[in-house]
């Protein structure tokens, strides 16, 4: 009854607002949000159940098309972790067995140990599964943390993100490719030590975010997208790009990946050194002279043809759920403030899709990867699965601070 009821409603407001949110306040943004996310994810699941499959949509193709990964794609955990938000920000127990139902399905995860994204993937499907709903999942994630850290370099002090003798990658010259992205994985080795007490995770997860502070990044606190390292001595033999525009440029998901990473460091850690390099890059990121009035950055701060270049609303998403955990840590009023500057303009009609259409994805115009001519103004999984967990953030800190108050 609930999960009708939440449906049906969401549909008054959508017949009363046009599908936008121009009108929407600061103060019923997190509700509405919800609202229409429930009639868009709803339409997505019962399409997806309808087929009697496992499905796990990604992003829509050049026809329109929704584009299923297979369990070791490196999104895969995104949409399963969509679905416990979903379930977190509602309280509706429909959510919860598809959560549950999608991410079990990602059993094989634990094991693989090719790249380094079963960070991701085990990261957000079954540490929110444990977080939101008390499920049994501490087996999986230590394996999925056994798995990363077989590609720990204990030379050089790095996970190697890619194997570099596979694929486009062995044409780059590279030995030990490491992405900033990387950083992202990093949650699951903490977590695998506070579930265990085995300091051994932590301590790679620590000097990986110690070598990636010391070499990925610019005096301006922008980050290289790519430091290749030799594993054998620890040097690092170049600094490039992947999916930036070049290597000396600022990769906007690849900026946001950076602050996100390092407030999830200092979550764990509590190193100062590690909320300081997540504000400078806020600074580099907010005082950017190509960063559009409405915060939703181009695909790359370097971008040749600013301002008739893409925008990238994952780099937007990612960076406001960043900065909404960041605002607890730093008292300046600036972090949460820019981050419902972000949410407000991402609940515009200008990112935010008619419900029943994009695939049934919540938010239009993200960047995969526009050198590799690959997701270029789509939705993608990820974007989504961030936007969530902007809107829970920004739900319980305006929760936690009212409280507060009344105290």
């Amino acid at each position: 009854m609930k999960g009708s009821f939440l449906t049906f409603m969401g549909m008054i407001v959508l017949m009363m607002t046009g599908c936008t949110s121009k009108n929407t306040t600061v103060g019923d943004i997190v509700a509405d949000n919800i609202t229409n996310a429930v009639s868009q994810y709803s339409l997505m699941t019962d399409q997806i159940e309808k087929s009697g499959h496992i499905l796990n949509p990604r992003t829509l193709d050049e026809n329109g098309e929704v584009v299923y990964v297979p369990y070791d794609d490196w999104t895969s955990g995104f949409f399963p972790g969509s679905l416990w938000y979903m379930y977190q920000l509602t309280g509706d127990d429909k959510w919860e067995k598809l959560a549950e139902k999608y991410t079990e399905a990602l059993d094989s995860v634990q094991y693989l140990t090719w790249h380094h994204d079963v960070g991701f993937m085990a990261g957000c499907s079954y540490l929110n599964g444990m977080r939101f709903a008390d499920k049994d999942y501490r087996s999986v994630i230590m394996q999925s943390a056994q798995s990363l850290s077989t590609r720990f370099r204990p030379n050089a002090g790095v996970i190697q993100s890619w194997d570099a003798d596979k694929g486009w990658q062995a044409e780059r010259g590279w030995k030990c490719p490491v992405i900033v992205d990387n950083m992202m994985n990093l949650e699951l080795l903490f977590e695998a030590t506070r579930l265990s007490g085995d300091s051994t995770y932590y301590n790679i997860a620590v000097s990986h975010a110690d070598r990636t502070l010391k070499n990925h990044f610019r005096a301006d606190y922008s980050s290289y997208h790519v430091v290749d390292y030799d594993p054998e001595t620890g040097m690092v033999r170049g600094k490039q790009t992947a999916q930036g525009y070049a290597d000396e440029s600022a990769w906007a998901r690849g900026q946001a990946w950076a602050i996100y990473g390092y407030t999830v460091c200092y979550r764990y850690t509590r190193k100062p050194e590690y909320w300081e390099q997540a504000s400078n890059i806020y600074d580099f990121i907010f005082t950017n002279k190509n960063m559009p009035s409405d915060l939703i950055p181009f695909w790359d701060y370097d971008a040749l043809n600013i301002p008739n270049e893409p925008r990238d609303v994952s780099a937007a998403a990612i960076t406001a759920s960043a900065l909404y955990e960041l605002s607890t840590y730093l008292p300046n009023p600036k972090y949460k403030k820019t981050a419902d500057k972000i949410l407000a303009a991402l609940t515009t009609s200008a990112y935010r899709a008619k419900v029943g259409e994009n695939g049934h994805f919540i938010l239009m115009h993200s960047v995969g990867s526009i050198p590799h001519e690959a997701e270029i103004d789509v939705p993608l999984n990820y974007t989504d699965y961030y936007f969530l967990e902007a809107l829970s953030r920004k739900r319980d800190l305006e929760k936690n601070t009212n409280s507060e108050e009344v105290k």
